[in-house]
């Protein structure tokens, strides 16, 4: 499958391109210039032929964002990539002294380049553009990223220079990771050191990720797509406009995830914002495993570690079925246990319990502590069976299901997990009339 990337400088319109290209709003969008900062991978289709495609932050120098640097690095990782190039530039403004710098850089680099002339938005426009072949890049297309005129000549005049191929092999049903956490854990640190490269920009900077970044990982066994996320904040702090987007990709890439790995910080334990985020895990039945970062810079004892365990999981009860893995990024220190107990997780999610197993052992178990009679009225389970859902869900069939209380349910839900091994997911238990 080929890929393309688009560059140029801040604010011309790449984030817009992007999203029209993958069909739907998949990065952050806004007036301020600077808003992409790290590469972002959608997928794209046209007459039949599908091709991976990048955006990635605006090629600047000189200016007082702190991430220039960050991003000039992503922005050449991209155009190393790339089997296709588009230089988008802004028809508004014409050739600038960075459009100049970008092109030299886009001549040196031997790959096929496609100029995009953005926010030709009118007829009158249309003339503007020829300014461009002034770059030495070939004929200029004209485009408007928020109406998507020219965008279908554009797709044609990509496919010529794709490598042949369609590449269309299933996408395998492959589990994704979201690492999710507050500011500053070291979500990212976590993504770069998983994958062995600078994927995504980190800096001591908290907010640094601002969208949700997907990538493929495929080492040491384990395959997975992981997807780093921008922290989530407490709501009552203010927020502007790009924050809140990058809250909203957050919680997405949680709906959109199977197993989320919750990054907290070891020097600062678990705290209300890492109980709400755990919360909004189990709410949308997504498997979880507990990394607790930063360990290398806490002083330890003969018992630090269990006693931190007992901690963390008492915070978060009644909920206590979750693997904690204990790490330092910087130190690479258990990160592969951190992907096997990923992998553990995902499997107790998808886990299928053969029916005459499920009776043979939980109807034995009722037998032994049935539930309490309730105002002279006997509850009698008859029948269970596992219904057909993303995570394990169970039903329990009995002549009286409303006079099944609470702590019942949970009674069931705990002999499940002690009998076939839930660790990391949510059980659900519904008790229904036979």
């Amino acid at each position: 499958m080929g890929i393309v990337a688009i560059v140029g400088r801040p604010n011309v319109g790449k984030s817009t391109l992007f999203n029209r290209l993958v069909g739907m709003r998949q990065a952050i969008v806004d007036e301020a210039a600077g808003v992409t900062r790290d590469r972002h991978y959608g997928r794209c289709e046209w007459n039949g032929h599908e091709f991976s495609i990048i955006d990635t932050g605006g090629y600047a120098v000189n200016t007082d964002d702190v991430f220039e640097e960050e991003i000039r690095k992503q922005v050449l990782l991209a155009i190393d990539e790339a089997d296709v190039i588009l230089f988008m530039v802004d028809t508004t403004t014409g050739i600038t002294d960075q459009c100049q710098l970008i092109a030299g850089i886009l001549r040196r680099s031997n790959k096929k380049v496609i100029v995009v002339a953005n926010k030709v938005d009118n007829s009158d426009l249309l003339f503007a553009i020829h300014e461009f072949h002034a770059l030495g890049l070939g004929a200029p297309f004209a485009v408007s990223s928020v109406s998507g005129s020219g965008s279908g000549d554009l797709l044609d005049e990509i496919l010529k220079y794709l490598p042949a191929g369609n590449g269309d092999e299933e996408e395998k049903n492959i589990p994704h990771l979201a690492i999710v956490g507050r500011p500053n854990v070291g979500k990212s640190s976590l993504a770069n050191a998983l994958l062995g490269e600078e994927r995504n920009i980190v800096t001591p900077v908290a907010g640094t990720t601002r969208d949700a970044i997907s990538t493929y990982y495929n080492k040491f066994g384990h395959e997975f797509v992981i997807v780093d996320t921008a922290g989530l904040r407490k709501r009552g702090k203010a927020m502007d406009d790009l924050e809140f987007y990058s809250v909203m990709r957050s919680v997405r890439a949680i709906e959109h995830s199977d197993v989320c790995l919750l990054m907290i910080d070891a020097t600062r334990g678990v705290e209300a914002q890492d109980l709400s985020i755990f919360n909004l895990i189990i709410h949308n039945k997504k498997g979880c495993v507990l990394v607790v970062n930063k360990w290398d810079l806490v002083t330890k004892d003969t018992n630090t570690m269990k006693t931190v365990n007992a901690g963390i999981l008492q915070r978060l009860s009644p909920f206590t079925n979750v693997p904690i893995v204990f790490t330092s990024v910087t130190q690479k220190q258990r990160l592969l246990d951190v992907l096997a107990a990923a992998e553990k997780v995902y499997a107790n999610r998808s886990k299928r319990i053969a029916t005459s197993q499920l009776n043979e052992t939980m109807l034995q178990e009722i037998e032994n502590f049935p539930p309490p009679a309730i105002k002279g009225k006997y509850v009698r389970i008859k029948y269970v069976t596992q219904l057909p859902s993303p995570s394990p869900s169970f039903a329990f069939f009995c002549n009286l299901p409303q006079y099944v209380r609470e702590d019942y349910k949970r009674f069931l839900e705990n002999k499940l997990r002690r009998h076939f091994d839930f660790t990391g997911c949510p059980i659900q238990v519904f008790l229904r009339k036979k």
